[in-house]
């Protein structure tokens, strides 16, 4: 899976999970395989409303899907 299609389910898993736009989302790490398992960490901001907030997540990802996430503010 390339960079720019981790970015894509990422930001695709905020939206529908947590109705989060987002502003910004920065790689900070990218440990997931060829076959699309592993982790995909990002330092980002989002909005929800007219709320923004900023966030290092971590995507757990499993055959190419998010399947959870950690996060913490920042």
């Amino acid at each position: 899976m390339t960079e720019k299609d981790l970015l894509s389910k990422a930001k695709k898993y905020l939206k529908d999970h947590y109705g989060e736009d987002t502003v910004s989302m920065d790689v900070t790490g990218n440990d997931v395989s060829e076959k699309g398992d592993g982790i995909f960490s990002v330092d980002c901001t989002v909005r929800v409303g007219s709320e923004e907030s900023d966030w290092s997540k971590k995507f757990h990802f499993k055959a190419g899907n998010v399947v959870r996430m950690d996060w913490r503010m920042r």
